[in-house]
């Protein structure tokens, strides 16, 4: 079997399992957050992706920091998860550092890469580092973001014939929908909680 089926099947199998742990909300999610990025890595260095490639680094220290905070700021009880809406001066803080780190690394893929999707690449890379951030925060609107991302990915995996991995990332798209909903209804069920006591 060709390297490049064998690391998409190892990781729509990782990125299924880290889909599950993530729509839980529990906090495995971040062991295989760190595990996930390594297969990813190599394969989207093989397609000519680093920014993709790149992003996976961010991903491991990411999966650290998420590991971290989420053990750091346990819920007081198993109803609680600590979900909650990203403030608005959250958002305007987001916003800077994505259009930032946006140009920063779309000038350098068109510098000094042979990309032939340097935008598309910077954008998907760029707004994953905010999602990945508002995860670790457990920001509702974090599964959002990542719809946004999983839409725009597919489409580019599609193109840059990965279509195993394009399929991960429809299916991540549909349910970036169904998790927003259930992390809403957590975070609803908490809130009533917490003004009933």
């Amino acid at each position: 079997m060709e390297l490049k089926i064998i690391l998409q099947i190892t990781g729509v199998a990782l990125g299924l399992l880290y889909l599950y742990f993530e729509y839980k909300a529990n906090i495995c999610l971040w062991i295989v957050g760190m595990i996930m990025p390594v297969v990813h890595g190599f394969l989207y260095f093989k397609q000519g992706l680093y920014a993709d490639m790149g992003m996976n680094v961010y991903y491991i220290l990411a999966g650290i920091y998420g590991w971290i905070v989420w053990n750091s700021h346990k819920p007081e009880s198993k109803k609680t998860y600590n979900i909650g809406r990203t403030p608005l001066r959250i958002w305007l803080h987001l916003v800077c550092i994505f259009v930032a780190v946006d140009i920063l690394i779309t000038y350098i893929l068109i510098g000094y890469t042979d990309s032939n999707v340097p935008y598309a690449d910077a954008f998907t890379t760029s707004l994953s580092i905010i999602a990945m951030w508002m995860l670790s925060r457990k920001y509702v609107e974090q599964w959002l973001v990542w719809l946004v991302v999983d839409v725009i990915t597919c489409c580019l995996y599609i193109y840059k014939d990965i279509p195993v991995t394009a399929s991960l990332y429809a299916l991540y798209s549909c349910l970036a929908v169904a998790g927003y909903l259930r992390w809403l209804k957590i975070m609803n069920g908490k809130q009533t909680m917490q003004t009933g006591q």
